[in-house]
């Protein structure tokens, strides 16, 4: 059939996508260690390459991979995990789905409906691909992350109008977050050992980093910050808190499937609801009580 200017659009515009994809799941492959996920990502790569002969069968040209594209997410592999990039390729996947059997290709090229049971199948390929180290740590990380929003804005709002000075609080903030970090390191080594996990040592290093870390970061503002402007550092830490909330949660909602708007606003709605619970402690403590540093 006569293939118009607008039909062929499309079909450029998919030739180079299955091009780029090939090439990602080619990169991605590289990083990922256990055989069996090499072999699948690089037999859907092979699958990419397929679709991209067969759709310049309609254009007839040479198309290069989209170089952007091919770059940012072999930098995601590498940062993120195998698993984390694959997911958002699972996503671009089913997007090709919908386009190869309900788009503007399904009536005049109906032999387009076999590229999309290709596409099909790599989800369910991919499905099976959740084996890498980090995602089998991410109840260790979940708990030193979940514990750390908690204690640490829930402290900081406390100290905040109690202590009303940067430094101090920071000062507390560290030593609390401190000795915490140890507490939930060895209480995770301790729960893994009575359930003779081998991997004991490892969990409780995944939930102590991701406690450190959260830490840090929360107590941040009041390093930084003039010794006044405690209320202004305070701020600034719940919105860091809901940052990292944010970040973290999209990557298991990614990685995991698990649902990002729920989970969000579980762990804003605890970090927050005790940072304000706090806040008032704090406000009682020094205004009926008369405590003040």
């Amino acid at each position: 059939m006569e293939i118009n200017s607008d039909l062929n659009e499309i079909l450029v515009k998919m030739q180079q996508r299955e091009i780029t994809e090939r090439q990602i799941y080619i990169n991605v492959a590289k990083i990922a260690k256990d055989e069996s996920n090499k072999k699948i990502l690089l037999k859907i790569a092979e699958d990419e390459k397929q679709h991209y002969k067969f759709i310049r069968t309609y254009t007839d040209k040479e198309i290069p991979p989209d170089k952007k594209k091919v770059w940012f997410y072999s930098i995601i592999a590498r940062i993120f995990g195998f698993t984390f990039a694959v997911k958002q390729m699972e996503g671009r996947e089913t997007e090709a789905i919908k386009g190869y059997s309900y788009g503007k290709l399904s009536k005049p090229l109906p032999e387009f409906s076999r590229i999309a049971k290709d596409e099909e199948k790599h989800e369910f390929l991919l499905l099976d691909m959740l084996d890498e180290e980090k995602l089998k740590y991410i109840g260790s990380i979940v708990l030193g992350l979940n514990d750390a929003l908690v204690e640490i804005t829930g402290s900081v709002a406390g100290f905040t109008l109690s202590m009303a000075n940067t430094k101090v609080i920071a000062l507390a903030g560290i030593i609390t977050g401190t000795s915490a970090t140890l507490s939930m390191a060895a209480s995770e080594y301790i729960a893994e050992k009575a359930e003779n996990t081998k991997s004991a040592m490892k969990s409780s290093i995944y939930t102590g980093a991701s406690y450190l870390i959260t830490v840090i970061l929360l107590i941040l503002p009041f390093l930084l910050m003039p010794k006044d402007m405690y209320i202004p550092a305070l701020i600034l830490t719940l919105v860091i808190a809901i940052i990292i909330i944010s970040i973290f949660n999209y990557y298991i909602s990614v990685a995991k499937g698990f649902n990002f708007k729920q989970r969000f606003a579980q762990m804003a709605g605890v970090s927050l609801g005790v940072a304000l619970f706090s806040f008032i402690v704090g406000l009682i403590v020094k205004n009926i009580f008369g405590i003040n540093l």
